[in-house]
């Protein structure tokens, strides 16, 4: 008994010796997901409405708040692959039952490595008033500009 305790001991010591690595792993956090950037320009009446981002048979809801740029994402379940399908984005305004926005489109992910042999798969995408729900995200404007520089950490140059 006291064997086979011992060499269970040495087998999980193993293992976990065999995870652990004195190169950091850059794995740490990645996760499957699909974010849309939407430019709320053009929209005067969205404070308070409610959005709804659906993608893989998962759904995530919220409310928005008056500003230029919303970014709203949407984890993924761990096992999808770059076939997720159409991606939908409706967007309905405080006290009202019909969405002023509902938009789709079919989305390709993009797999982003974990650098530790795994990784994640995820897209992009960009909601504007004159565009859609598009993978192409627009030429920058100001708005877009000011928003991506305040995502940008301070140690970050460009």
């Amino acid at each position: 008994m006291r064997l086979t305790v011992l060499a269970a001991v040495s087998v999980v010591a193993m293992t976990a010796s065999a995870c652990s690595s004195s190169k950091p792993c850059a794995g740490v956090g990645v996760t499957s997901q699909i974010g849309v950037m939407f430019l709320q320009r053009g929209y005067t009446d969205l404070a308070g409405a409610s959005y709804e981002l659906c993608a893989g048979g998962r759904c995530g809801k919220g409310h928005l708040e008056q500003e230029d740029i919303t970014r709203i994402s949407l984890r993924l379940p761990d096992d999808v692959d770059e076939h997720l399908g159409t991606v939908r984005f409706r967007v309905t305004p405080k006290g009202s039952t019909r969405p002023k926005i509902d938009a789709s489109t079919d989305v390709k992910l993009t797999r982003q490595p974990d650098g530790c042999g795994g990784g994640a798969y995820s897209e992009g995408l960009a909601f504007t008033k004159e565009d859609g729900l598009t993978t192409k995200i627009p030429s920058v404007s100001a708005a877009w500009r000011r928003h991506l520089d305040s995502l940008a950490s301070p140690s970050e140059s460009f």
